[in-house]
């Protein structure tokens, strides 16, 4: 089975084309804004502006033609709206042009099943930390719940708004780990974990307060040391409270190499195992969604024309798991 992949849900459109076995192409482009973070409308300008050069790229990459696949699936959320809407329309144009079936997946669990596809994970408990969402998942009972997550910014856009107060552009991410790796030294901040739920806004606001009065490369080994750190502690405690022997680090996030070394660290102390997909595949992309939906439709989900709308708010609790 082949399917096809369209992920579009902030300022990344990727297309990937898998197999059972392979990946047979994985194309992308990344919207990046002049100031500021991402907006909205100009980022879906570029996913339209692309769309047609990257389908063109995955099928000369895959050596094959759409026609050939089985499926079309797409994030259809949560998401950006206006962005979801881009993929939307992509998927829906092909399934009709080609009379293949669409596969609206959840962007959230398609991070978690790229991890069990390309790590030797197989039930983890996992940390997802992206641009716009940040959760603790356990699959239990037919769903994966959520455990712990964010109660305001996810933890890749509070690093991009304390890299844009540092006047650095997005993302920031990469750019607070630059700072952060000059410096071992670090300044008290508060410690923004309560039960299972983290909460970043006040933390970047106290730093952003901070900007002048000290370094920037001290701020942002001390921002990174302070929110990696709650993260780690909820997942670490998720694991105990589920009996979980193996964490899976995944979303755009997992890239950050002090995480990573946290995460690490915590399973090794635990005698737990820790994974992390490829850096290719922490990052948002169309592989991962073409995957997600390969799961699906050999499960038997398809997505009808009149239920392919935009999700921007689809949690990845809502939906029953009958792939496994």
């Amino acid at each position: 089975m082949k399917v096809l992949g369209i992920e579009s849900t902030a300022h990344t459109l990727g297309i990937g084309i898998v197999d059972e076995d392979e990946v047979l192409a994985n194309q992308k482009d990344m919207f990046e804004p002049e100031e500021g973070g991402i907006h909205p409308r100009k980022a879906a300008e570029h996913h339209y502006q692309h769309a047609l050069e990257l389908l063109n790229n995955a099928e000369q990459e895959a050596d094959i033609e759409i026609k050939e696949v089985d499926g079309i699936a797409y994030s259809q959320g949560p998401g950006i709206p206006q962005c979801l809407d881009i993929g939307a329309v992509i998927a829906r144009s092909l399934s009709i042009k080609h009379d293949i079936p669409m596969i609206g997946v959840n962007h959230c669990l398609a991070h978690i099943s790229i991890g069990t596809r390309t790590t030797e994970a197989e039930n983890p408990t996992t940390l997802y930390v992206s641009g716009g969402n940040t959760q603790i998942l356990d699959f239990r009972k037919g769903r994966y719940r959520i455990v712990g997550e964010t109660q305001d910014v996810a933890l890749g856009n509070a690093l991009d708004k304390l890299a844009r107060t540092l006047g650095y552009p997005h993302p920031g991410g990469p750019e607070i780990e630059k700072l952060a790796e000059k410096t071992d030294d670090i300044i008290e901040l508060s410690y923004p974990i309560k039960g299972m739920d983290l909460s970043y806004s006040g933390l970047v606001t106290e730093v952003q307060r901070k900007v002048g009065d000290f370094e920037d490369e001290l701020l942002a080994n001390s921002f990174q040391e302070h929110a990696y750190a709650v993260a780690v502690e909820a997942l670490e405690r998720a694991m105990a409270q589920e009996g979980s022997d193996e964490a899976l680090l995944t979303g755009g996030v997992a890239m950050n190499s002090r995480l990573r070394e946290m995460v690490e660290k915590m399973c090794e102390q635990r005698g737990a195992k820790a994974y992390v997909p490829p850096p290719e595949f922490c990052m948002d992309n169309g592989v991962m969604i073409a995957h997600q939906g390969m799961l699906e439709l050999k499960a038997g989900r398809k997505t009808s024309m009149e239920n392919s709308g935009k999700m921007p708010n689809w949690r990845p609790d809502e939906i029953e798991v009958i792939w496994q």
